[in-house]
């Protein structure tokens, strides 16, 4: 790419951006390729998210890829570029036969910096539009993608996988911009998570664990840092027996603060990764009942007569 290039590239990316800053919907449509123009409600959803949240940011074009497809067939299938070096490869399907650039937008300086990935495609005369538009928060909990991979091997080496894992998993969405994109650095962080996979996390199967004598059915343990600091957010289905007690706030905080010390008597280490635990009781149709609770001060003492910390197999 010339410089001539990168500068008039640059500037479309700024000139987007901008829109975005300013929650301008209609003059991205307008500068929308038809075919996405013509189904824009996600861009749409995805500037009215983002205005808030960079609309005071400094903007950095941070990467330019320009990408040559205008030889490729029009029949489809998958289109790969291999740029730079180290080489980052990008992949596509049906990809139509033209030119496209990847611009990689920072928007620092404000309390939730996010990365901005913008797909730009050429125009027959020579101008460049939108094609796609992403975005990822650059930082969780007040720390990048960095500093939770360096995290994230400490705890591997220490045999703390549940903390390796979401540390490595927290890495991965700060540092991967978009999800065609990949790297030397990005499989090397994907290969160390998928070495410290716990292999009892809930997902395909419910976790099933025994506090005071009833099972709980853990469905997602995630992260977030909705609050600021960075908790775990576990969520539970309860039975017919343990809803109806949740319709007494003490007896439902019980019941959650149960929860949360069989969680972590099975997994004392994640008492060092994380601030505090959000556990949520889940009904068919909505959250029965939520609740907030700070990591115990001291583990020794977190496991009360007639909790169990086993877990049941499915």
């Amino acid at each position: 790419m010339t410089d001539a290039q990168r500068d008039v590239l640059s500037a479309a990316a700024r000139t987007m951006v901008g829109d975005v800053q300013r929650g301008d919907v209609e003059a991205i449509r307008a500068n929308t390729i038809p075919a996405v123009a013509a189904d824009f409600s996600g861009i749409a959803d995805a500037i009215a998210s983002l205005k808030p949240l960079v609309q005071q940011a400094a903007i950095t074009v941070e990467n330019l890829y320009a990408l040559d497809a205008s030889s490729d067939s029009a029949s489809g299938g998958r289109t790969d570029f291999y740029c730079g070096t180290p080489v980052v490869v990008l992949n596509f399907n049906d990809l139509p036969p033209g030119s496209y650039a990847l611009a990689i937008i920072h928007a620092t300086g404000v309390p939730k910096p996010q990365q901005i990935s913008l797909i730009l495609s050429e125009t027959a005369d020579h101008r460049w539009m939108l094609g796609g538009l992403f975005n990822k928060p650059m930082m969780e909990a007040g720390h990048g993608g960095l500093w939770y991979w360096s995290s994230a091997r400490k705890y591997a080496q220490r045999n703390m996988n549940w903390d390796a894992w979401f540390y490595y998993r927290i890495a991965s969405n700060s540092l991967d911009p978009v999800e065609f994109l990949s790297s030397p650095n990005l499989e090397k962080l994907q290969h160390e998570q998928d070495g410290v996979h716990p292999d009892n996390l809930p997902g395909a199967k419910p976790l099933m664990i025994v506090a005071q004598g009833s099972v709980y059915q853990l469905t997602r343990i995630d992260t977030t840092d909705t609050f600021g600091a960075l908790d775990l957010e576990v969520h539970y289905i309860p039975d017919a027996a343990q809803a109806a007690q949740l319709r007494d706030p003490p007896t439902a905080r019980k019941q959650v603060t149960e929860v949360m010390t069989a969680l972590l008597s099975q997994h004392p280490e994640l008492h060092d990764a994380f601030n505090g635990m959000w556990v949520n009781a889940d009904g068919a149709s909505a959250t029965l009942f939520s609740l907030e609770l700070p990591m115990p001060k001291d583990l020794s003492g977190m496991q009360t007569p007639g909790t169990s910390a086993s877990s049941i197999a499915q």
